[in-house]
């Protein structure tokens, strides 16, 4: 578990008590729980940390052995991550006579965040520009390194070490995501991050580590320890919900825009307070007119290999084989090996259309261009 995860006011969390400085306190008592996706993240950062100090010449025991979700994917991302530092590394080296490759540094915040660390992935320092590059192994949310602040905390940190070893003119962060394809790059001049630091960070962390300011709910309530229980996020979502909409009797433009602009956040807030209401339940708390029953489940076989012997031995064939997916096909042979076999017959169909923000980065869909048909889409 990286350091970060033990400070009131992590970098990791940066997004939000930047954005709703008392969620700090509010979730100082909330005990954490760690899901397999975590577990499997922290897995993913000690194979890479492990093979990136192998290829920077330093000494260290494999620890391929003693991972729980260690597999062939998470090999090959992390082949490729150190590959991309050790690219940077050969950049720096054009612009500076002696860069140095850092892993999983401890990084002090406390200039500028009461009593805050971190732990940056990898770090180049070098003359001209410093570089911090974060490893997120997940693949439910792509991140952008774009005006990030843990990134750019992470870079305050850095700074605060080689600010005075190095002739330091900009910041480089990237956010190396491999499984959902997403590596992004921000870059920004030293002297703007030590603005930003000064000016938003420093005045916002000294509120949240009181606990005070205002609450404000966005996209930063996702991953808060209190975002099934928040009376702010709750009384934002039923804001909408009990949104009187009977005159007239159809909606305008506006309102629609209103309602898509809140639905995704409605419908996610809804099903974490199910969530967090059967967990209490199961705990033995009683909720005024519900109870806790068993949910349908599907049969299964107690025993695969006796159900195929006993098919087998009476004559029919227990198998229904199929060619494996192509997720499933890299994993068995590889990234590298299923690029030189099978890349040339992987094709990619046209995606449904689905409405989304401005924001999105997707290019936007042309019904010209595509020749999509309403039937077709009824059929997928």
């Amino acid at each position: 578990m990286s350091a970060s995860s033990h400070a009131l006011l992590g970098p990791s969390s940066a997004k939000r008590w930047l954005s709703c400085t008392p969620s700090a306190r509010l979730t100082e008592s909330i005990e954490d729980t760690e899901s397999t996706f975590a577990a499997e993240g922290t897995d993913a950062h000690a194979l890479c940390e492990y093979k990136l100090r192998k290829a920077v010449g330093l000494s260290v025991p494999d620890v391929s052995p003693k991972l729980e979700y260690y597999s062939k994917e998470m090999e090959d991302c992390a082949d490729d991550y150190v590959s991309f530092i050790l690219e940077l590394y050969e950049e720096a080296k054009t612009k500076c006579k002696d860069p140095l490759v850092l892993v999983e540094q401890y990084l002090d915040l406390g200039k500028y965040v009461p009593e805050s660390f971190g732990t940056g992935d990898a770090l180049i320092a070098s003359d001209g520009t410093l570089y911090i590059i974060d490893y997120k192994y997940g693949k439910g949310v792509s991140v952008d390194a774009k005006e990030n602040p843990q990134m750019k905390l992470y870079a305050l940190g850095a700074l605060e070490i080689f600010d005075s070893l190095y002739d330091i003119k900009e910041v480089s962060m990237t956010i190396y995501q491999p499984r959902l394809g997403n590596v992004s790059t921000f870059a920004m001049k030293k002297d703007d991050l030590y603005k930003w630091a000064n000016e938003i960070v420093k005045p916002k962390a000294v509120d949240a580590f009181k606990g005070i300011g205002e609450f404000h709910c966005g996209a930063w309530c996702q991953f808060c320890k209190a975002r099934a229980t928040c009376r702010e996020r709750a009384n934002s979502n039923l804001k909408l919900a009990s949104k009187d909409f009977a005159d007239p009797p159809l909606l305008t433009d506006e309102e629609v825009e209103e309602v898509l602009g809140k639905v995704d956040e409605l419908t996610s807030w809804a099903e974490e307070v199910k969530a967090y209401a059967l967990d209490e339940a199961l705990k033995g708390k009683k909720w005024n007119g519900y109870k806790v029953v068993e949910g349908r489940s599907i049969r299964k076989y107690s025993n695969e290999s006796e159900v195929a012997k006993t098919v087998e031995d009476a004559g029919f064939d227990p198998f229904d084989k199929k060619l494996l997916s192509i997720t499933e096909m890299q994993k068995r042979i590889g990234k590298s090996k299923f690029i030189e076999l099978l890349d040339r017959f992987v094709v990619k169909p046209q995606g449904k259309p689905t409405l989304v923000q401005e924001s999105d980065k997707r290019p936007e869909f042309s019904t010209a261009a595509a020749d999509f048909k309403t039937d077709n889409m009824e059929e997928n």
